[in-house]
């Protein structure tokens, strides 16, 4: 698969930075300080969007901090993801995210296992409840915005 820059709100998770990367080094950590650390500097990569940007996305409902996410269906059917949060941490949870989806079609999408992404982070048993259920509704609505915007065949 070739790696397209995309136009809007360009980001480099899943093209620059692939989730092979963010998992071995994530995985390699083991203290919970360098594993945030880690986060924040994700966070650090995935750049604020404009008030423009912010008027293409959707409030993601059920996280700590509020989060936006949006897409565009590239030309061969695959997802340009982008989006922001307030919250550094949850900001470099969603880095994560959006490097295992970015350049899928929906059916990848649909069929990845963010739960055993993040176990593989080792961040699973690090993250407290509420924010585990913020990312859970953040992989739910990234689900159902690659099963809306694809077409019926």
């Amino acid at each position: 698969m070739t790696s397209i820059t995309p136009k809007f709100a360009p980001h480099p998770f899943g093209t620059e930075l692939k989730i092979e990367e963010i998992i071995d080094q994530l995985s390699a950590q083991k203290a919970w300080e360098d594993k945030y650390r880690t986060l924040i500097q994700l966070a650090r990569q995935l750049p604020t969007l404009t008030e423009d940007e912010i008027q293409e996305t959707q409030e993601v409902k059920g996280c700590e901090n509020r989060v936006w996410i949006g897409a565009r269906l590239n030309d061969d059917q695959t997802f340009h993801f982008y989006g922001d949060s307030e919250g550094r941490v949850v900001k470099g949870l969603f880095a994560i995210l959006l490097a295992s989806i970015e350049q899928k079609n929906s059916q990848e999408i649909v069929s990845i296992d963010f739960k055993d992404i993040l176990n593989k982070t080792g961040l699973s048993s690090q993250l407290s409840e509420s924010r585990q259920n913020g990312i859970a509704a953040l992989i739910v609505t990234i689900q159902n915005i690659a099963n809306e915007m694809t077409p019926a065949e």
